[in-house]
């Protein structure tokens, strides 16, 4: 059944066009009808990033989770992973962040936790989808019945404390001078104080959130500050975070990127001398590099494969009993802490693996070379480009390019109106080649 609201995490798009209040407050009253089942007081948990728009997106869904009876719970700014778990601590039936995670500000999103911690299902989108586009003002709560609505505090001081006790308690952070960009986002207070509550000398961007700035050239998608900043500072190590906090990139201390796939290799080695994989493998997408693959084959683990996205990662992990996965985009979970992408906690783990070897980043998170890998985006307006002859003849011709040893992914966004080329191989200008022709014949019948 096609999906009209939920994409691959959450529901996403341009604030006040897409996400607009009409559609919050009827997420509002739909996913609370969904959850409202049994006859204690129910609750649910919103958490938010810092985009301006998030305040009108709150206000709507505590009108609609209110209407249909639920009691809402109101935490501020904090990251996505925080909601998650404190919506399984808080014994809410539900939790919601308000987050279009590393897109501009002037997009902005809405996730759904369940009361395990995890995000939904597909099946259970789907019902919400289908009571969305029913008529929700006969289910609404009687007048006696409403929900009511309170802040609360403590919760960054809480999601804190979750992230500290990830490391063992004698572990300690000092010594270590760290960058920290919290992308003027979601994290903006917790990430500090932990670094700093664990001794390390913390040096802080991307911590000025004005409504307008999440993700705007900081965070885990934009390194150019925070490469800047490591080597001005001469700092041991860069912790980039996304506006949600979801997913982290690190800079070594020579400012070179470290991306998801070395920071995998580097916590599943780390879990497998400490005896604490679950199983022989990890899990991540048809992104991760190819090196990454023969390189947890060389210390006898394997890499199971998926589709793009975290919430496939962490089903496959859920079914099979892994315990590590992630995504090139720096995506990792780490199911014996979180329940989806945490990169605070990633990052920590990374740290003790630093502090434990006593050596350089650049040494530590430097796992293997990866192969040659090229990734090209192109915007689309409408239609279905991918279903063009003259784009399945320009990807049938560039797979045919790559041979055997190479690898071409050509897949739609879940998050936005782009398509996404990526190809793989041994020689760099076959790949590049490859991937410049197929991009060349979507940008024909894209505009």
């Amino acid at each position: 059944m096609a999906r009209r609201y939920f994409g691959t995490d959450g529901i996403r798009g341009r604030a006040n066009k897409v996400i607009t209040p009409e559609l919050a407050l009827k997420v509002g009253q739909a996913a609370g009808l969904m959850f409202r089942t049994g006859d204690h007081r129910h609750r649910v948990l919103i958490g938010k990033d810092t985009r301006l728009s998030g305040y009108m997106i709150e206000n709507a869904l505590v009108a609609g989770f209110t209407s249909v009876g639920m009691d809402v719970l109101l935490t501020g700014p904090i990251p996505t992973p925080a909601v998650g778990m404190l919506a399984r601590s808080m014994r809410a039936d539900l939790g919601v962040m308000i987050s279009a995670s590393h897109n501009p500000f002037d997009d902005n999103g809405i996730k759904l936790f369940g009361p395990d911690g995890y995000k939904l299902s597909d099946e259970v989108e789907l019902k919400i989808e289908e009571l969305l586009d029913s008529d929700l003002a006969t289910q609404l709560a009687e007048s006696h019945d409403l929900g009511r609505a309170k802040r609360i505090d403590g919760v960054q001081d809480r999601y804190i404390e979750f992230a500290k006790l990830t490391l063992p308690r004698h572990l300690s952070l000092e010594g270590l001078r760290v960058v920290i960009d919290c992308a003027n986002g979601a994290a903006y207070k917790v990430a500090p104080g932990a670094l700093w509550e664990m001794g390390a000398d913390v040096i802080e961007i991307g911590v000025e959130p004005d409504g307008f700035n999440i993700n705007k050239e900081c965070g885990s998608t934009d390194l150019a500050a925070i490469s800047r900043k490591v080597r001005e500072m001469r700092a041991d190590i860069g912790i980039a975070l996304d506006g949600d906090a979801d997913r982290v990139m690190i800079i070594d201390e020579r400012g070179h990127i470290v991306d998801g796939d070395q920071l995998m290799a580097v916590i599943a080695e780390s879990f497998k001398e400490d005896g604490r994989l679950t199983k022989r493998g990890i899990v991540s997408t048809v992104m991760s590099n190819l090196g990454l693959e023969r390189y947890l084959g060389s210390i006898g683990l394997d890499l199971l494969r998926t589709p793009v996205g975290d919430r496939y990662v962490l089903e496959r992990m859920r079914a099979d009993g892994y315990n590590v996965g992630g995504e090139q985009s720096g995506h990792i979970i780490l199911s014996d802490y979180s329940t989806t992408g945490d990169g605070l906690v990633a990052a920590l783990q990374v740290l003790a693996v630093v502090k434990r070897r006593n050596k350089p980043v650049s040494e530590v998170c430097h796992r293997f070379d990866p192969l040659p890998q090229v990734l090209k985006n192109v915007r689309f307006k409408a239609g279905k480009p991918l279903e063009n002859a003259g784009v399945k003849t320009a990807i049938a011709s560039a797979e045919q390019k790559l041979g055997s040893n190479g690898r071409l992914l050509v897949r739609p966004s879940g998050t936005e109106p782009v398509i996404r080329v990526m190809g793989e191989g041994d020689d760099a200008a076959v790949v590049e080649a490859a991937v410049d022709s197929v991009i060349d014949a979507l940008t024909k019948v894209a505009a």
